[in-house]
């Protein structure tokens, strides 16, 4: 195998394919990237057990073949090649890569040990890599962290129509974004299976691990439209010269359907930014789980954190409605995560009263939903 390509672009490709690459792995050609060398393109793919990624990217082939090399050390090497073009090429047992006067060799892993690249599932339909990230991004910050209960790891990709919904919870709070998609004519299988599967053709409902999914929306970014791919065990995302895959996960989030139906309740709004910024401000006297008090009354909202003689205190302008004043509390950490998701200029919280769900929004009937539990205010 013999190939000549540019620089950045040899970088470009490991990098993508480099992200699912284990950190640790009991099987040595687990952490090996796999260079296959075609006419005009250069593939590089990557997995383990969990996930798959795949590029390619044109290049000068000299002599077609596969390499399977340590895929962090070419990632290492890459990021140090001098700018322009590179030279690769398999000279017994190593792979020599020549970039300038610069000239690194790799040891091979054994190509035979290594396993096959899983098949794309069934493609459901098209989405908008730049919304579907930002879509991931407003909901990834809710899914819980604790491995003891995978489901709450992930996000929910349910698909209903031209209409996707993306949920995360860790018990403590709810975030849910919907988006529009393109479904493929006929809706496909319907997407059975472990994942929680569909509830009629067309739709789906599964769990994607909340930190896979949240890698590869971020590394689509810009692609445009992505065709997604689904089926009972697995989801793929896949767009000009890219495809990757990740496992889903068993079960299922809890709904949110009730949760979210508040009943008669107020509402108040504010600036974001500058919401933002307050609880910053205030919260560096809140020690532990002490919480951010937001009291609500005519057209202001008053923030106050912390106890006794180490305490914290700003005013911004506000707007409430259905009550004449309404104080909750708040994580601090909670709720700067939820603010932090959205990019409206201001927020709504929907509120039911201290130490109840609220529920913060967008805009009126908005797509973008976190939904929070108030804490006992300071006394």
């Amino acid at each position: 195998m013999e190939f000549r390509i540019d620089s950045g672009d040899l970088t470009e490709a490991v990098t993508w394919a480099a992200r699912v690459l284990p950190a640790r792995s009991p099987v040595p050609v687990l952490g090996g990237l796999l260079l296959e060398a075609r006419p005009g393109r250069l593939r590089v793919s990557g997995l383990d057990y969990e996930a798959s990624a795949c590029v390619e990217v044109e290049a000068d082939t000299v002599r077609e073949g596969r390499a399977l090399v340590l895929g962090r050390r070419l990632l290492d090497i890459c990021k140090v090649l001098p700018h322009g073009g590179v030279e690769c090429a398999v000279e017994g047992a190593r792979l020599s890569v020549t970039g300038g006067e610069a000239r690194f060799g790799l040891s091979l892993l054994p190509l035979d040990d290594y396993p096959a690249q899983p098949a794309l599932p069934a493609l459901r339909g098209v989405v908008d890599a730049d919304a579907f990230a930002a879509a991931v991004g407003h909901v990834a910050v809710a899914a819980g962290r604790d491995d003891s209960l995978p489901v709450l790891t992930g996000i929910r990709l349910a698909l209903d129509g031209t209409t996707m919904t993306l949920a995360a919870t860790d018990r403590y709070r709810y975030a849910v974004r919907t988006l529009e998609w393109k479904p493929e004519d006929g809706g496909g299988d319907g997407g059975g299976g472990g994942g929680g599967g569909a509830e009629a053709a067309g739709a789906a409902d599964v769990v994607v691990p909340a930190r896979r999914l949240t890698d590869i929306a971020r590394s689509l970014t810009g692609a445009g439209p992505v065709r997604l791919a689904l089926d009972g065990g697995s989801v793929g995302f896949e767009s000009e010269g890219m495809r990757t895959t990740t496992r889903l996960l068993d079960g299922r989030l809890p709904r949110h359907d009730k949760l979210f139906a508040l009943g008669e309740h107020a509402v108040a709004v504010t600036e974001r930014a500058p919401l933002v910024e307050a609880v910053k401000r205030v919260a560096v006297v809140a020690e532990g789980d002490s919480p951010v008090q937001l009291a609500f009354a005519g057209e202001t909202v008053h923030l106050q954190a912390g106890y006794e003689d180490d305490v914290a205190s700003q005013r911004l302008p506000a707007t409430l409605t259905g009550a004449e004043s309404m104080t909750v509390a708040f994580n601090p950490g909670y709720l700067l995560d939820a603010l932090g998701s959205f990019t409206t200029d201001s927020v709504r919280f929907h509120l039911l009263g201290p130490g109840q769900r609220a529920l913060i929004t967008d805009r009126p009937g908005g797509v973008h939903q976190h939904l929070l539990m108030s804490v006992k205010p300071l006394v």
